[in-house]
């Protein structure tokens, strides 16, 4: 049986997905075989497997850490909220159903046979399962159905790592006030905690580590310095939406209220000379080079609100001069027409931008696969992306069909049935796909932006670029580096009995 540890937090946003990824790294690092591991996520941010099955990102993220292919074993369950009160139920990678909150928490019990055999499946290859909680283990309010925090490191066994953040202050009440609130026996799980995101001189911190040791029983076993790297964090708690600076090439991505998968952009943030904005209101977004129109778990009602407040407006009165990509749902918005007759979103019909000529039926059936193209048909600016190949998967509710005689911009092909189709349209430099990752791999995205950079004189050295994938792997050793600087290992490995 493999070995585990599991990372639980004082609150959602303290680091649990980081430092469980940096520990996924070490031990690959060290030679074992590691998996990463979370019952149930919630998330809009997902990805698709290549079996066609949905899991969230942060574990996929984890599993390149530990130098895996993603398997929906990692994620069990996940939750993709459309509402306040609501959200699509995933289950083993497919989706069973929306429930709302209170619903929910009376049936997630059911789920723990569900979430033991994904469990088990990933002990089969595993040396050391790293297991990352959800929020807080001490939300008393949801304990006793709890299988995330507490509830799942009691059904394996699992000792604890507490993790709390310093960067938004009252560390020690946090640490403090999370251990007092668990039972006692779920007390005795914790078995080190760790301050995340530190800044500054760490013998100011000592005292206050020494008078925490006084009132809790348990081992500070790490001060983890503000990690500036660039992985992918949790989509509702990412600071990238606060990045506002402007650089040489603007690129901008429409801030949907229930935007998803925005990590198709990433990669446009290692590139020197050019600024990603996320941008929610018309006057945030002046003239940019280039304006994207993300996923979305809502597309209807994230189109009507891009209608009351202007966005719409001001984006299509810079079609034509401003290059527009839309990826899935930010695709759709930019045809003629969505029509949901299942409801599934919102129901009824819905005027489109009518900057694509295609009309959008929403289905209840999800497409989900995994995907390789080619870009055959691109005019305008980005032409030059004729005959590049990519890698990515769709994932989306509904499909479009044009209403006009117009050449499809990409020829794709589903890797697990070898099923071939055309997929994306492209007019007057506004472009859309239902094919998420696609600016990952190759050289799409400098070539977008080379081709943005000379419409506007400049010169921009590419040279330096590295292939994003090349890039994540020095940002995971980068984050084992830390890790292995300003966390106790030797504890840990006695703890894990290595």
């Amino acid at each position: 049986m493999a070995k585990s540890i599991m990372v639980q937090g004082t609150m959602s946003g303290a680091g649990k997905s980081f430092i469980a990824a940096g520990l996924c790294r070490i031990f690959k690092q060290d030679g074992y075989r590691v998996a990463p591991f979370k019952s149930q996520n919630m998330a809009l941010n997902s990805f698709i497997t290549e079996e066609g099955l949905e899991m969230g990102r942060a574990q996929v993220m984890q599993a390149e850490a530990a130098g895996i292919k993603p398997s929906v074993c990692m994620n069990p369950i996940l939750l993709k909220p459309t509402n306040d009160i609501g959200s699509q139920v995933i289950v083993n990678g497919k989706v069973m159903g929306h429930m709302d909150a209170r619903d929910y928490f009376r049936f997630k019990t059911s789920l723990i046979p569900d979430v033991m055999h994904a469990y088990r499946e990933l002990e089969k290859d595993a040396d050391i399962i790293v297991i990352e909680g959800a929020g807080s283990p001490a939300e008393i309010n949801l304990k006793d159905q709890d299988i995330v925090n507490m509830g799942m490191a009691k059904m394996v066994s699992a000792p604890v790592l507490l993790v709390g953040d310093i960067d938004r202050g009252g560390v020690f009440a946090q640490l403090y006030g999370t251990y007092a609130l668990l039972e006692p026996e779920e007390q005795k799980r914790i078995c080190g905690l760790i301050i995340n995101k530190f800044r500054g001189d760490k013998t100011i911190l000592d005292p206050g580590i020494a008078m925490l040791g006084e009132k809790i029983p348990v081992p500070v076993w790490g001060v983890v310095p503000y990690m500036n790297v660039s992985v992918e964090d949790e989509d509702s708690l990412t600071e990238r939406f606060s990045r506002k600076e402007k650089e040489m090439i603007d690129l901008v991505v429409i801030r949907f209220p229930r935007i998803s998968n925005f990590t198709d952009f990433s990669v446009f943030e290692q590139m020197n000379g050019v600024s990603l904005r996320y941008v929610t209101a018309v006057h945030e977004l002046g003239c940019p080079d280039l304006i994207f129109l993300p996923g979305t778990k809502n597309t209807m009602g994230d189109l009507k609100w891009m209608r009351q407040n202007g966005l719409e407006s001001a984006i299509q009165k810079l079609a034509g001069r401003t290059p527009i990509f839309g990826i899935c749902g930010g695709y759709q918005m930019l045809g003629s027409s969505l029509a949901d007759p299942a409801g599934v979103e919102e129901g009824g019909c819905l005027r489109g931008m009518n900057l694509l000529p295609m009309d959008t039926v929403m289905h209840e059936e999800k497409r989900t696969a995994q995907v390789e193209g080619r870009i055959e048909q691109a005019d305008g600016l980005f032409s030059v992306l004729n005959g590049q190949t990519f890698r990515g998967y769709e994932i989306h509710m509904g499909s479009g069909t044009p209403n006009q005689k117009v050449p499809s911009m990409c020829r794709i092909r589903n890797t697990l049935s070898g099923e071939e189709s055309v997929e994306g349209l492209c007019v007057n430099q506004v472009y859309g796909s239902y094919v998420h990752g696609m600016f990952d791999h190759g050289k799409i995205a400098r070539l977008m932006v080379q081709a943005l950079a000379k419409k506007k004189n400049l010169d921009i050295d590419v040279g330096a670029w590295m292939d994003y994938g090349a890039f994540r792997e020095t940002q995971y050793d980068k984050m084992a580096e830390i890790l292995r600087a300003h966390m106790d290992m030797d504890a840990i490995r006695q703890l894990l009995g290595f």
